[in-house]
């Protein structure tokens, strides 16, 4: 495989928008190379007896039907320990 270059790790990290300087380039290059070495030996393992796994549990419709059950408290009783209500609903911070 091809040596990785300080400003191949250099752009990569462009690419992830972090920065990237020189002494980290140069530690990241081995780590990187190792890694692609790994995938590449990976790559090379013949897998054509292996059946494609999607699920390996065996288990199917493990999902229960949700059902109403009674809160463990009234609705007043939890409104009255939040900083802000409005309407009867908690009122909290707009999340953009």
């Amino acid at each position: 495989m091809n040596k990785i270059k300080d400003s191949d790790i250099k752009h990569l990290g462009v690419l992830a928008r972090i920065g990237i300087d020189e002494a980290i380039a140069k530690e990241l290059a081995p780590q990187l190379m190792d890694i692609l070495d790994y995938v590449s030996r990976l790559q090379s393992i013949d897998t054509s007896g292996v059946e494609i796994t999607s699920q390996v549990t065996g288990l199917v419709g493990i999902w229960r039907e949700d059902e109403v059950k009674p809160s463990l408290i009234s609705r007043e009783e939890l409104l009255s320990n939040t900083l802000e209500t409005e309407g009867g609903y908690i009122k909290v911070r707009k999340v953009l």
